[in-house]
């Protein structure tokens, strides 16, 4: 097959991270042409050919083999705003170190191709827009780091109390609504808009039955990843950031990795005002704290954090 040399397919993607970081309100209203044969075929080469298949049960190694079969028509399809988001299966694995399961949706080849492929036109812009407390699902920032900046601030800031936050079924609870208006504030390709919210409505496939899926998006697949971060921006980062901090007699930090965040304090007073607040933010946006996992603890020494185990799903 023709290939777009990798360099021009970056430098388009460098041009919209650099009007992105210009014109911080500017929304895209052209952006789908971005997702190319190249960029497709790139992605789907990065995918391990050991992953699992979808509901169609294609193989990695049948994708490639058949790419010049469905790449165009797929595409078609995208520009038309008509494309038909395959059914997610659902699959659940065990919690690292417990008895719980924890669901998993698991996208068809083709599928995640192309959703990789959108997630990185999304992330030029929102790599302009996205706060340093935020780790997880972005270039060159992980688990480790998240970790490690944890640990700064508690060594070298004047923090006494941490309240580590645990969101209860944040995958299964976006609201449809919410996240559509969060990433029209910056997309305004009505085709980019279309192909999110049918990854949105895909139908989940469980013990042979396709349910509907009226809220959350399947934690498994690429767009998921991107959308839940997008979400938490808007939802926590910010007011964190913006309303919150300059609010507090204290100083105050937070890192988030994907759904997982910790906020640290210099005082109870200020992480006390905090907790009760970010109940009443959350529930705003559907989203609410699970309880058991929830909590505010007074430090004098490291802190860590089960971050590791919310890394993206290995067929992503």
């Amino acid at each position: 097959m023709q290939r777009e040399d990798k360099p021009t397919m970056e430098t388009g993607l460098e041009r919209i991270a650099a009007k992105a970081r210009s014109e911080p309100k500017l929304r895209f209203t052209s952006l789908a042409h971005h997702i190319t044969r190249e960029r497709v075929w790139t992605n789907l080469c990065q995918i391990p050919k050991r992953s699992a298949p979808g509901v169609d049960g294609q193989t990695v190694t049948e994708a490639k083999e058949t790419f010049g079969e469905w790449v165009e028509p797929v595409l078609r399809s995208v520009h038309r705003q008509g494309y038909r988001a395959p059914n997610i299966r659902r699959v659940y694995i065990p919690k690292p170190g417990k008895r719980e399961t924890r669901p998993l949706g698991v996208p068809c080849v083709n599928d995640r191709a192309l959703q990789r492929s959108t997630a990185q036109v999304l992330s030029a812009i929102y790599e302009a827009d996205f706060l340093p407390c935020s780790f997880g699902g972005r270039p060159e920032r992980g688990a480790h780091h998240a970790l490690a900046t944890l640990n700064e601030v508690i060594a070298g800031g004047k923090v006494s109390w941490v309240l580590e936050a645990d969101l209860k079924n944040f995958f299964g609870s976006l609201s449809h609504e919410w996240v559509l208006r969060f990433v029209e504030h910056r997309v305004g390709d009505p085709r980019m808009i279309s192909l999110i919210r049918r990854w949105l409505k895909a139908g989940i496939l469980e013990d042979g039955e396709v349910y509907p899926n009226e809220e959350g998006t399947p934690q498994g697949g690429s767009i998921s990843v991107m959308l839940s971060n997008v979400y938490l921006h808007y939802v926590l980062d910010l007011w964190f950031e913006r309303v919150v901090k300059p609010r507090l007699r204290g100083e105050a930090h937070m890192i988030r990795y994907i759904d997982d965040f910790v906020m640290c304090f210099q005082y109870r007073e200020d992480a006390l005002r905090v907790q009760d607040a970010l109940c009443k933010r959350l529930g705003k946006f559907g989203l609410t704290l699970e309880p058991t996992k929830t909590g505010l603890k007074q430090r004098f020494g490291e802190s860590r954090v089960d971050l590791m185990a919310y890394g993206r799903a290995p067929w992503s």
